[in-house]
Parts: structure tokens; C-alpha cells; sequence
């Protein structure tokens, strides 16, 4: 009786650690899903509810919630932009637990964070391994979470094909499972892909929806995300005040939701737009919020460009003065950031100083000693001591007004060179944002175009299209192909401060090789005079609209004249550079013929490079085209 007591009480025992211990698992894991469903909205409160469930966790030795919760961290940290500190828990998290479902989590959110410090190779990795276990529980939107990931990745990377692959198989699942969220981050992927096609209106189109879902969604971080790429889009269009609404709503959200070292990065964004399009109160007004908010928080690198900024706002603004004392404060920042600097420039400052008290120095010695000479002679005689007095001080006069005029002139040497330099930064920037922007154009915009090709042709051979259908298709593709064509030369004169005319030779020559490929039967012909200086220079907006003329010039003659020679000739005339562009179709009456689009836009392209334009045609003799007065610059 009394063992079968004893046996009693051991079940019961073990009845009450078992169910203590299921209880401990069950609310640790019902926190952590609490937290995941808040942090969107109030990642505060998501951190304080997981803090409380690792608490539980910790309390019962519960490595499986542990592993959960530290991952779940993760995400949050990730969320706020912590990138480090996100993969840091994540990975921490694997050593807690084999749970494959946790794991794939983990591996999932150190692909992302891989992605956003750059180690693309690492991202790819494992968001692969996390697909694999997804796909296996047949988990459908964990699935279509990664194949976005991995598409943004492969983005990023210019493999369009592949992101585009990756990102058509999440909206699929995202639509079977009614995932709003899901399908606001895919449509921003696509909106993302129309822009770097150059269909600013369509971007803006999947933009707007993007945003609406993340609205009603009450998304705070997706709602700043997707204001943010709105207002980017209105930019783009040149519509600035719709950009700068867009901006200041992302920032405020930003604000809301503690994105402090953002915000500030933020306002200096608002205030570069506003000064490109010379707006300079308003430009004024964020960066004073810039400077504010990165001074209150301390963040280094926005106060550095909140100074930098102030100095192209007073350049812009004819205050060279404030200019200058601005960008000295900016670079005693910079210098400040960088210890050495500083330290040196404080070791020529005191060098400078301690030479200049040495020759005042050595002045006062020499006076003093003329003094005692002079009044031991005084007592000889008082007419050599009156002589050499004013010999004396005539040297000491023209010594000092000698000296205080080479200090002037260095002052001012100075001015100019500080000057200057504010200039060339100023010219640097720009040529670092023409060379981003080009960046932009030639790993975005060129790729997609291509990729726009690409879909075209599998269409045409994939299917069998109506003819009309199938002309369409072959007429869009022409476009897109000639697209890609002006999009390099773009990006070719973008990447040159400057260019010659033996770049411009080389353009021409490569334009007409092209050219000759596609019309065969057609002689084609640049002749350059012996008199014309190949180093001569352009800038290259000039170069650029000189071959844009060319260019044109030569597509009509193939398109419209019937031409079997087409001749572009180079030479100079009184100092000045003169292109001719001749061919012997067959001509028009320029009085009965009504000139198109693209005589027009010739007729631009040389009033803007300040050049003469002229245009000579007649039935059956011809066309000739001569731009001439090109300046050299």
C-alpha cells in the first residue's frame, strides 16, 4: 500500500513538471508570435514582449524557444536597419536548436541582412538553404518570401533573368494565399523594374498600389519605403514639389518609428534635390532639419554632409564668404573624424606661427641695436647720427612694407585657392552623381531593356502569333534595341568630363560600321581634313549633341533618302570646327516638304552648342546637312 502511495506521487511528480514544462514552451512561443505580429508597428513593444519570452525560456532551459526568440530579435534588429547585430542573433540562434522550421527562419534573415552589407555570394547561399527546408514542409508563404529575396539579391547583381524567375514564382504563391503584404513587396520589385526601364509612369502606377496596400496594412517601415520610392519617381519625372511631399512623409515615418540615423541622411537628400533645381530657401530649410538631427544624435557622417551642403547653399547663393567659412567647417570635421589630419594641419599652424614671432623677433634685436648705435655716435656728431637714423628706418620702413605686402599677397593666394577648391569639390560631386547616375542607367535601365528583347523573341518563338501580332512584336523590339543604342551613347559622354574629337571620330566610325552592317550596298564614308586638330576638345553635352546631329542625319539618309553614299566630312574653317553630312538620294523640295521630328531636333541640338545649322536638298541631287561655328571648349 504505501509503495503503491509512493508511485502515486512520483506520476503525479513528473504529471506536473511535464505539463510546467509544455506551459513554459507554449507561452514562450505564443510571446514570440505576439512580437512578430507587432514589430512592423511598434518594434519597441515587439523587443519588450520577446525579452519576456526569453525571460521564460532562460527560466526552464528551453534551447528550442531560446533559438526561436534569439532569431526573432534578429528580424526585428534587421527591421530597424541593425544589420550586424541582426546576423549576430540569427546565427546565434542555430546553436541553440536543430528545429528545421527555426533554422530555415534564421538562414532566411542572415540572407537578407548578407544582401544589405553586400555579400551577395553569402545572401544567395542562405536563402537557398532556407527555400530548401520551405519547400520541403510545403510551407507556401514562407517559400514565396525567399524566392523574393532571392530575386532582390540576383537584382542587385544585374542576373535579371534570374530575379525576375524568382520574383514571378512568389507572386504566384502570394496570390493563392490572399498575402497582401507579400504582394505589395512583389509589385514594388516590379514597379523598381519598370523604372529602371525608363516607364516612370507605369513605375509610378505599381508604386502608388505598393503604398495603398501598405496603408491599409498600417505598415509604418513600408509605408516610408514605399513613399520614399514615389517620391523618387516624381524626381525622376522632374515633378519636385510631388517628390518632396513624398520625402517629408517617408522621413516623418522614419521619425515615428526611431529610424534616427536615417532621418537625417533624409533630410540632406531632400536638400541636394532642392539645390540641383536651384530652390534655395526650401534647399535651406532641410538642411537646417539635417544638421539638427544629426547633431541631436550624434550621427558623424550626416553632420559632415549637413556642413558640405550649407557650402554649396551659400556658393549657389552668391555668399562666397559664408561659403568658404562653411566648408572650413566641414573639412575641421572631416579632420576631426581623422585625427591625423587635424594634427598636422595644427603642426604647420604652429610652425607657421613660430616663425612669423622669430622674424618680429629679430626686427625689434635690429631696432634696438640702431638705437644704441645711434645714441653712441649722437655724441660725434649729430649729422651722421640724423643720416644713419634715417638710413635706418628707411630700410626698416621699406623692409616692413616689403613683407607686409608679400603677407597680402599670400592672404589672398590663399582666398583663391580656398576658393577653388570649393569649386572643384562642388565639380566633383556633380562628376561623382553623373558617374553614379550613369552606373544607374548602364546596371538598371541597359539590363532591363535587354531583358525586354530577350521576353520578345521567346514570345515570337514560343508562340504562333498572328502576323500583325507578330509585326508589333519585331517593331517594339527594334525600339527597345535602339533604346539600348542611345541609352550607351548617353552613358558614354556621362562618364567624360570632356571629349575629342578623336572620341568623337572613333563614335562616328563605330555608328557607321553598325550601319553599313545593317544596309548593305551603301558606301559609307568620314573624311577628316589633315588641318583638323584631332586633341581638340568638346564638353559633353556639346560632343554629345554633335554626334546626336550626325547620327540623325545618317538614319534619315538611310531611312528616307534612298542613298547608295552617304559622306560625313570634317574639316576647319577660320578656327572653327565644320561637319557635313552629304548623301546622293534622291532629295526633296524643302518647300513643298514639311520637315519632321528629327530635322527638328537637329535644328535644337546646334542652337544649343551655339552652332550654325543648314539644310540643302533637291529632287534627285541629294541632301547635304552642315553644322558649322562649333567652338572649341
Amino acid at each position: 500500500m504505501l509503495k503503491n502511495t509512493y508511485m502515486k506521487q512520483v506520476i503525479y511528480c513528473l504529471l506536473v513538471f511535464f505539463t510546467s514544462l509544455s506551459f513554459s514552451q507554449n507561452q514562450a512561443q505564443v510571446l514570440n508570435d505576439s512580437a512578430l505580429k507587432v514589430y512592423k508597428k511598434d518594434h519597441q513593444k515587439a523587443m519588450l514582449i520577446l525579452e519576456e519570452g526569453l525571460t521564460f525560456a532562460e527560466r526552464n532551459n528551453d534551447n528550442k524557444e531560446k533559438g526561436r526568440l534569439k532569431n526573432s530579435m534578429g528580424i526585428v534588429y534587421r527591421d530597424l536597419g541593425e544589420f550586424e547585430k541582426s546576423k549576430s542573433l540569427s546565427l546565434e540562434s542555430l546553436k541553440y536548436t536543430n528545429d528545421s522550421i527555426i533554422n530555415a527562419s534564421a538562414y532566411n534573415n542572415i540572407g537578407v541582412v548578407n544582401r544589405s552589407l553586400g555579400l551577395y555570394d553569402e545572401a544567395v547561399e542562405y536563402l537557398i538553404k532556407a527555400l530548401e527546408i520551405y519547400d520541403v514542409k510545403n510551407m507556401l508563404k514562407e517559400s514565396a518570401t525567399t524566392n523574393n529575396n532571392i530575386g532582390i539579391v540576383y537584382s542587385f547583381n544585374n542576373l535579371y533573368e534570374k530575379a525576375i524567375e524568382y520574383h514571378l514564382k512568389a507572386k504566384l504563391d502570394f496570390e493563392k494565399l490572399d498575402d497582401k503584404k507579400g504582394i505589395s513587396e512583389v509589385y514594388n520589385n516590379i514597379a523598381i523594374i519598370y523604372a529602371n526601364e525608363g516607364d516612370l509612369k507605369k513605375a509610378l502606377e505599381y508604386f502608388q498600389y505598393s503604398l495603398e496596400i501598405e496603408e491599409n496594412l498600417e505598415d509604418k517601415k513600408g509605408i516610408a519605403e514605399s513613399a520614399n520610392n514615389v517620391g523618387a519617381v516624381y524626381y525622376y519625372m522632374s515633378q519636385i514639389d510631388s517628390a518632396l511631399v513624398y520625402f517629408e512623409k517617408s522621413a516623418q515615418l522614419e521619425k515615428e518609428i526611431g529610424n534616427y540615423a536615417g532621418l537625417g541622411a533624409s533630410y540632406n537628400n531632400m536638400a541636394q534635390v532642392l539645390l540641383e533645381n536651384n530652390r534655395l530657401s526650401q534647399a535651406k530649410m532641410y538642411i537646417d532639419s539635417a544638421y539638427a538631427t544629426a547633431k541631436e544624435y550624434k550621427v558623424a557622417t550626416d553632420i559632415e554632409m549637413a556642413l558640405e551642403n550649407y557650402s554649396t547653399y551659400y556658393q549657389a547663393n552668391n555668399e562666397p564668404q559664408k561659403a568658404l567659412e562653411y566648408y572650413k567647417n566641414f573639412t575641421a570635421f572631416k579632420d576631426s573624424i581623422h585625427n591625423q589630419s587635424t594634427k598636422s594641419k595644427i603642426a604647420e599652424l604652429e610652425i607657421e606661427y613660430q616663425t612669423e614671432k622669430k622674424e618680429k623677433e629679430i626686427l625689434a634685436q635690429r631696432a634696438d641695436l640702431a638705437e644704441k648705435e645711434l645714441n653712441l655716435n649722437r655724441k660725434n656728431t649729430q649729422v651722421i647720427g640724423l643720416i644713419i637714423l634715417t638710413v635706418l628706418l628707411t630700410i626698416l620702413g621699406y623692409l616692413f612694407y616689403s613683407q607686409q605686402k608679400l603677407k597680402n599677397k599670400q592672404l589672398q593666394r590663399e582666398g583663391e585657392l580656398k576658393e577653388a577648391l570649393v569649386k572643384i569639390e562642388t565639380q566633383n560631386r556633380l562628376q561623382e552623381q553623373r558617374l553614379r547616375i550613369s552606373r544607374d542607367l548602364h546596371d538598371n535601365i541597359g539590363a532591363q531593356l535587354t531583358f525586354i528583347i530577350s521576353s520578345l523573341d521567346n514570345l515570337k518563338y514560343g508562340f504562333d502569333l498572328p502576323k500583325k501580332l507578330n509585326d508589333k512584336l519585331n517593331a517594339i523590339g527594334n525600339f527597345t534595341t535602339s533604346t539600348i543604342y542611345e541609352l550607351r551613347d548617353t552613358i558614354w559622354a556621362m562618364n567624360k568630363s570632356e571629349i575629342t574629337l578623336e572620341d568623337l571620330q572613333t563614335r562616328i566610325s563605330n555608328f557607321i560600321d553598325k550601319a553599313h552592317l545593317a544596309s548593305e550596298g551603301i558606301s559609307f564614308q568620314f573624311i577628316k581634313n589633315e588641318n583638323v586638330d584631332s586633341n581638340l576638345k568638346f564638353s559633353s553635352v556639346k560632343g554629345m549633341n554633335i554626334y546626336r546631329i550626325i547620327q540623325e542625319a545618317v538614319n534619315n539618309a538611310l531611312k528616307y533618302a534612298s542613298a547608295n553614299k552617304i559622306e560625313v566630312k570634317v574639316e576647319n574653317e577660320d578656327d572653327e570646327l565644320q561637319v557635313e553630312i552629304t548623301d546622293n538620294g534622291k532629295g526633296f523640295n524643302e518647300q513643298e516638304v514639311e520637315l519632321g521630328n528629327g530635322l527638328s531636333n537637329m535644328k535644337k541640338r546646334a542652337l544649343e552648342i551655339g552652332a550654325r545649322f543648314h539644310l540643302s536638298s533637291k529632287k534627285g541631287e541629294g541632301t547635304t546637312i552642315t553644322i558649322d561655328h562649333i567652338a572649341n571648349s
